[in-house]
């Protein structure tokens, strides 16, 4: 290091030292790992960052919000996506539970990774117990149709692809039926491992010794429980187990294919040493005897055969014995005659029937018996459901539902983007592979017979597809049964992980609980559930009835992913760009319809209880549940049906059947930018009732730059009262340079396309005359004028603030119109939207008219009702008739004191700076007359006093003068006429209106505009108080000028 100085400290050029000074400053104050930690600059290190930096010190001051794009890639390099869940948790604890350090674990590829997970899911109990039984029942061509249905189905994703795509409603919906559909899963598998333990391993090992079906299925619940508190157990005390044994559960599952496809070949050779014996056309049971015939010879004498001891009452040749078995002839046929036997031609088409119905062979002739009710106690082999084809699709798709596996374990994949889709498709592919040609070599290698023989009574009790295992039986047995429980164990370990997930989401509430665990994260309380619901399947105790439960709920899922993948193609979101370029929307849209085909073709009932429960999931989280924004596609297919519908209202002109009131509301803030009238809001949502526009508005007064942040909690104050009152729609806050161009540019701008507002609701200024500014009034009167210039309605409310809330109730009392002039039907049609809410329905309306001398008040009457019942209101009609009564002295005082007043206020509104030049001229003064004052004190006079004398000082004595007459004459002024006449109309028509109405509990007025000559303004204001004045609630209504409702329907 001093080597590399040396040229520095040997120099005596100044820039060096500086340099070399600036160095080791870095060296000695400079934190390194706080450097490569952080890709964000630290405004703590200025000097650092600036000479470090100096090639972007053009863009210095933004890097504490916009990092580098080094320090970005950085960080995009080192992000991982580990899934919280198995290998995590393990790695980081171990067998003492002890915390050590994590070790970190290769990623895996897509053969590894995707593509063995998912073998290993979807092949198992139902290819092993089941498969065979379904293709004896609906036969090739329809097991064919059947598992190409189901493989079609599956072409999905997991709960968060659903939850960023559809929405947390959707995506919590679908996610707890993918939950409870795994869950269910593992019952089935726990079954499947009983059934094979009790039915193939140790058949002796029973604790019920009832009947039969009784006794397996009781049998099965008790062996059931404990295996499943065996699993849960392990999976409790670590998981590390499961994944260590999960190779050799693997391994199982591929020798036992492997023995299948070895048997088929082998009957093509040489077939099986397995016979089925046939009374007649009917299967026996032949696990309790060898010999397939009623006598044999031994030792050169005839005797009966064990068989003979099932049919007969003795063994002796002379014995009673069963009709059926005295007229027919027993058969030994071969169980499976192999691939070249040409059997695949009866087995081609199905074979269903009701439970108890006997398994015969169709081709064979038999005598029939006339005494049949003693076949039950007899060993035959019955069918033990009653079957047809939906069922057995119910029975057959969860033998698909293990697609998912991969794209669980995403986070531990080298590239997941590519190994998820490759690896899973081609485990999709091998599967159906798998299935399909099972199906075949099973219709072309086994007898019918013994394909519908579920359990395989018909070959010594061994299952079927053993039975064409090569070398042996046991293969299958043992690799079915670890098989089994291998899937038991994957059921118990990701469905907890996945409630966790949901929990942690904090979308549903009820569910956080189950979010917690142990210290390293192990999800407890959702494993203590899953064991919960788990064991309700497994008290079903029977395999055929719980798949099709968790069809239901994995069917609901997979529907929901093509509807996504479909969705966000459809939308085409710039976010959605999938590597996988051989895909089409008609695929996921194919899936989606076959999906909701199979739910109700498998169980209609089991369909609608799995939409009825995801429904209520929904409602729940949509009411109760945390907000969440994940940029979903239904919030996308929102945004284009909302465009579209904006498009289609600019083309066609809005007609008056369709017109409805699409309020701007001018709502006030305080000080605190909190909403200085909520009572205002509350009327909005009382008029609207939720339907139409709704914007709620407010304005700031000053610049965006220094207002901007009190803008944005004016807006969250303003959506909070919004949500406390109940008012659906929008809110803004604006900032402009005063309050008058902030209301005009909501008036102008409000809205968007065809949804902008066409009216306005604001609250009457009740302190306008105690505020000595005009500001106040001039911008309602401007607001007036403008509303009016667009062709809007104006609504003003006196008295907000006693308006009713949205808890209140009007159990009476009425809602009185005051119909003077027509603008438009607004002041009829408010009411009625009024009635239609519960705060006013018990509100009876009342409208009152005006007649004048020369009008017939009769006729106007009959004629407002007739109008009235053809627009189809339910109304009093009262008609007003206002005489031409002279004008009395309280108007010609009244007015003549708002005159006054006008003139004081236009008097006192001095400018700032001639106040002060008023100031300065009477301290001028002052000081010449102490300096006179001086000068003649001390007995010394002057001989010239220069006065200076400026315009200024002219203009300002001329004004004093002006105003010294101003104050004179207005002691001595008359009132004008114009203003008297109004004041008159006002004052009258108060007195009408209080008189009818002031017990009622609204009135609506039409509201009179301002004067066009903007030197009436000062009188406008007086002349709307006098006409409200003595009522409690009013509602001042000014048309837009256009008609709002019509007679027509």
């Amino acid at each position: 290091m001093l080597k590399l100085l040396s040229p520095l400290i040997s120099s005596n050029d100044s820039i060096h030292l500086k340099v070399l000074w600036i160095f080791l400053l870095c060296l000695s104050t400079g934190d390194d790992s706080q450097r490569e930690s952080s890709p964000f600059l630290n405004t703590d290190h200025d000097e650092e960052h600036y000479y470090e930096g100096k090639n972007m010190a053009l863009f210095e001051e933004e890097m504490d919000s916009n990092p580098m794009v080094s320090s970005l890639l950085n960080k995009l390099a080192n992000y991982t996506n580990l899934t919280q869940g198995v290998r995590e948790h393990e790695e980081a604890e171990n067998a003492d539970g002890v915390r050590r350090e994590k070790k970190k674990t290769p990623p895996m590829g897509t053969f590894i990774g995707v593509y063995l997970p998912c073998m290993q899911n979807i092949l198992g109990v139902i290819l092993f117990l089941r498969l065979t039984w379904i293709v004896g029942t609906a036969g090739i061509l329809g097991s064919f149709a059947i598992v190409s249905m189901c493989c079609i189905c599956v072409t999905g994703g997991s709960y968060y692809m659903i939850s960023r795509s559809l929405g947390p409603e959707f995506g919590g919906a679908v996610g707890l039926c993918f939950y409870l559909g795994t869950t269910f899963a593992g019952s089935m598998y726990i079954l499947g491992t009983i059934e094979i333990l009790l039915t193939y391993i140790v058949p002796t090992a029973t604790v019920f010794k009832e009947s039969e079906d009784a006794q397996m299925h009781n049998n099965m619940r008790v062996y059931g429980t404990c295996c499943l508190v065996l699993m849960a157990l392990v999976v409790f005390v670590g998981v590390k187990y499961v994944n260590k044994l999960a190779l050799v559960f693997l391994a199982c599952v591929i020798l036992s294919i492997l023995a299948t496809y070895a048997g088929v070949i082998k009957t093509a050779i040489e077939p099986p040493e397995f016979n089925v014996c046939l009374l007649g056309n009917r299967s026996l049971k032949n696990e309790k005897f060898e010999t397939c015939a009623k006598t044999e010879v031994m030792k050169n004498n005839t005797v009966t055969t064990e068989l003979w001891s099932f049919f007969c009452d003795s063994k002796y040749p002379n014995a009673t014995c069963d009709e059926y078995f005295l007229l027919n002839n027993l058969t030994e046929i071969r169980a499976i005659p192999g691939l070249l036997s040409g059997v695949i031609r009866d087995n081609l088409w199905g074979d269903y029937g009701k439970a108890g119905k006997l398994i015969e062979k169709n081709n064979l002739a038999s005598v029939p018996a006339q005494d049949t009710s003693n076949e039950v106690n007899k060993p035959y082999v019955f069918n033990d459901i009653t079957t047809y084809f939906t069922l057995l699709v119910g029975i057959y798709f969860p033998s698909v539902t293990g697609i998912m596996a991969g794209s669980n374990r995403s986070g531990d994949l080298r590239d997941a983007q590519r190994s998820i889709p490759i690896g899973t498709i081609m485990a999709i592919l091998t599967t159906s592979f798998i299935y399909i040609s099972c199906v075949i070599l099973f219709g072309a290698c086994i007898e019918g017979v013994v394909l519908r023989d579920k359990f395989g009574y018909s070959v010594k009790k061994n299952p079927v597809i053993g039975a064409l295992a090569w070398p042996s039986p046991w293969v299958i047995v043992i690799g079915s049964f670890f098989s089994c429980c291998g899937a038991g164990l994957q059921s118990l370990t990701g469905a907890p992980r996945l409630l966790q997930a949901i929990a942690r989401d904090g979308i549903i509430p009820l569910l956080q609980v189950f979010g917690h665990g142990k210290s390293n994260g192990e999800p407890t309380w959702a494993l203590l559930l899953t064991v919960g619901i788990c064991e309700i399947g497994i008290l079903i105790a029977s395999l055929d009835a719980v798949a099709p439960i968790l069809s239901m709920f994995f069917l609901m899922c997979y529907l929901f992913v093509n509807l996504a993948c479909a969705v966000q193609t459809l939308l085409r979101t710039p976010n959605w760009r999938p590597r996988f370029k051989f895909y089409h929307w008609t695929l996921s849209f194919l899936g989606m319809s076959l999906c909701l085909s199979l739910m109700f073709i498998s169980s209609w009932y089991y369909a609608l209880v799995a939409i009825l429960i995801a429904g209520c999931i929904y409602k729940y989280i949509e009411y109760r549940g945390a907000v969440k924004e994940w940029g979903d596609g239904i919030r996308g297919l929102s945004l284009n049906a909302a465009r579209y519908a904006l498009i289609r209202l600019e083309e066609v002109p809005l007609h008056t059947k369709n017109w409805r009131p699409q309020l701007l509301v001018l709502c006030k803030l305080d000080s605190d930018l909190t909403v200085k009238h909520p009572r205002l809001l509350s009327f909005t949502s009382q008029l609207k009732a939720g339907k139409g526009l709704t914007i709620i508005c407010s304005v700031l007064e000053g610049t965006y730059m220094t207002q901007g942040n009190d803008a944005k909690t004016g807006e969250q104050n303003l959506k909070a009262a919004m949500a406390a009152e109940r008012t659906k729609g929008f809110c803004h806050v604006v900032v402009a340079s005063n309050l008058r161009d902030g209301f005009s540019l909501l008036i102008q701008a409000a809205g968007l396309g065809g949804m902008k507002h066409n009216a306005v609701l604001m609250a009457w200024p009740a302190g306008w005359k105690q505020v000595p500014d005009s500001s106040v009034r001039r911008n309602f009167i401007e607001t007036v004028r403008e509303t009016t210039a667009a062709h809007q309605a104006l609504l003003v409310a006196k008295n907000i603030d006693h308006f009713p809330s949205n808890q209140e109730r009007m159990k009476e009392g009425t809602i009185d119109v005051w119909w003077i002039v027509h603008d438009g039907g607004l002041l009829m049609l408010l009411p009625f939207l009024l009635s239609q809410h519960k705060v006013w329905k018990k509100c009876k309306m009342r409208i009152f008219t005006v007649a004048q001398m020369d009008d017939n008040s009769i006729q106007m009457k009959k004629d407002l009702q007739m109008f009235l019942y053809h627009l189809r209101l339910d109304a009093v009609v009262e008609v007003v008739e206002l005489h031409d009564n002279d004008i009395s002295a309280f108007t010609y005082e009244k007015t003549l004191l708002m005159e006054q007043r006008s003139q004081m206020l236009k008097q006192m509104q001095l400018s700032r700076t001639e106040r002060e030049r008023e100031a300065q001229l009477i301290h001028d003064r002052n000081t010449a007359s102490h300096y006179a004052m001086n000068d003649k004190a001390a007995g010394t006079t002057p001989d010239r006093v220069h006065m200076t004398w400026t315009k200024d000082k002219t203009l300002n004595e001329r004004n004093r003068h002006r105003e010294g007459m101003a104050v004179k004459d207005m002691f001595n002024m008359k009132p004008n006429q114009s203003n008297v006449r109004r004041m008159h109309t006002a004052v009258k028509l108060n007195e009408v209106v209080v008189k009818k109405s002031r017990n009622s509990q609204l009135v609506l007025l039409n509201m009179p505009g301002p004067p066009k000559n903007k030197k009436g303004d000062d009188n406008y204001m007086e002349f709307l108080e006098v006409l409200m004045e003595g009522l409690d609630r009013v509602l001042l209504v000014r048309g837009g000028g256009r008609e709002v409702i019509t007679i027509f329907s």
